[in-house]
């Protein structure tokens, strides 16, 4: 998955991929040697939780813009990423089609949620 990301982003003119990490700790390190401008983070990886990474990073590394990529489909996650300083929201059975957009627009300080992941929160704010 992750050589297929990095492969559909260095696709993008745009676009330059500094690192790839397996792994949180790696990330981390990338993140502190390279300072990108965007970094794409997956929210359940095999060292510990993106999610919990996310608000930390931003401390510490408030140029850097953090475009989540997961699978899970919850609201919850969704608000709880965008409320730790996450500025875009990916699925990853949607990021072929959305992810390049949303690196782009993170990088301008735009926000990007996954349109899948925008109507089910449309839809819940609808029921209240």
């Amino acid at each position: 998955m992750r050589r297929g990301l990095r492969l559909l982003l260095a696709q993008e003119e745009d676009v330059e991929v500094v690192a790839e990490a397996g792994d949180l700790a790696t990330a981390l390190e990338d993140v502190y040697r390279h300072h990108p401008r965007v970094l794409v983070l997956d929210l359940l990886l095999p060292d510990g939780s993106g999610l919990d990474a996310i608000a930390p990073l931003r401390a510490r590394e408030p140029g850097t813009q953090i475009v989540c990529l997961t699978m899970q489909d919850s609201p919850a996650f969704a608000k709880r990423a965008v409320a730790a300083g996450a500025i875009g929201f990916v699925l990853k059975d949607t990021a072929e089609v959305e992810l390049g957009d949303a690196v782009r627009l993170a990088a301008r300080g735009e926000r990007y949620m996954s349109a899948r992941m925008a109507a089910i929160l449309e839809g819940l704010e609808d029921r209240h």
